[in-house]
């Protein structure tokens, strides 16, 4: 009797304790939404009235109709500039960019904010031009085949080629949306390739890289491009009927982000990239973008207990974060 009251007390603990830690999970993403939420009612007003008002009024109306008149509107070519030109545009000039402190090792005030020091210092070239490669096969064929049938979902819309704009208080609410369905998405197709029968045949070759660099981002097996990288950013767009210039913005800010994401520095005034970092370097921690899902699941534990979480913040100064907060000695040290 007294065995059997015993599990059944531990039986009975260990639900109360899952049931405290569902708790306070639920508590926590209340918090953040309800903060977020206000925030967002705050600002949305201000800020809109700032981009219809001092950025020229009309401005951006006019150049888009300019735009659409120039094209004859020729849809296609439109949705094709919208949707592949100018998202790569900003996907490679912003990786140009850090590729030159990757490669040369200048300007060292940026290398000074290496997030693994002593990492990529400079870069290994041979195995650049691999993920350059395979980026780049990534982009022609796969991510922009990947446009035909978007385009075609798009137009049944009848919005996406609009002559009038979507107000820019509008574009903040499908941001948010698309925002919510990558994270969900990328997550659990995230944590799906690291299944280990996906994982040796598939996930492993973005893994190559332990101490990512920005190109990186898109360095993947295409199986793993098709559902992690590319369907997570589209499928927001193509619930939401979105305008073309929606859609264009809202892949160039995901390209730019998980470029910074896996950038490998922790760089002023930017979004920290510690969390996916932390998840190169220990392979089972922070599966998500923003970090929702993983503190509900629990897969951000031994993140949360190091000194990446410590320095995964804005930073604000000029002094590097791995100065500040550096990482405990080893014991061999």
């Amino acid at each position: 009797k007294n065995a059997g009251a015993d599990t059944a007390a531990r039986a009975y603990s260990c639900c109360f304790s899952q049931g405290k830690k569902l708790s306070h999970a639920l508590r926590i993403s209340a918090y953040v939404f309800s903060t977020g939420l206000l925030m967002f009612t705050a600002l949305v007003n201000s800020v809109s009235w700032f981009m219809q008002n001092i950025t020229l009024g009309n401005f951006w109306q006019t150049a888009w109709l300019e735009f659409y008149d120039h094209m004859e509107g020729d849809e296609w070519t439109i949705f094709l500039i919208g949707a592949a030109l100018v998202p790569a545009l900003a996907f490679w000039g912003f990786n140009g960019i850090l590729l030159v402190a990757d490669i040369t090792g200048k300007p060292t005030f940026i290398t000074r904010y290496r997030i693994q020091l002593g990492k990529n210092d400079p870069v290994d070239t041979k195995k650049l031009w691999k993920a350059i490669y395979t980026v780049l096969g990534n982009q022609f064929f796969i991510s922009f085949p990947m446009l035909v049938p978007m385009f075609y979902i798009m137009k049944s819309w009848d919005n996406t080629f609009s002559k009038e704009l979507p107000t820019f208080q509008w574009f903040l609410v499908e941001l948010s949306i698309f925002t919510v369905v990558e994270e969900i998405l990328f997550y659990y197709s995230h944590r799906l390739v690291h299944h280990p029968v996906l994982y040796k045949h598939i996930h492993k070759k973005h893994h190559e890289w332990t101490a990512p660099i920005g190109v990186v981002s898109i360095y993947a097996h295409p199986i793993e491009h098709i559902i992690s990288n590319t369907l997570p950013v589209m499928i927001g767009p193509m619930i939401m009927g979105s305008h073309i210039v929606s859609i264009s913005a809202w892949f160039s800010i995901a390209l730019v982000i998980t470029s910074i994401s896996h950038c490998g520095y922790h760089l002023p005034l930017l979004p920290s990239p510690e969390f996916h970092d932390f998840h190169h370097l220990k392979f089972n921690q922070c599966y998500g973008v923003l970090g929702v899902l993983d503190f509900l699941h629990g897969t951000d534990k031994m993140f949360r207990q190091s000194k990446a979480f410590e320095r995964h913040k804005v930073l604000l100064s000029l002094t590097p974060l791995s100065e500040s907060i550096p990482d405990p000695p080893k014991k061999d040290e």
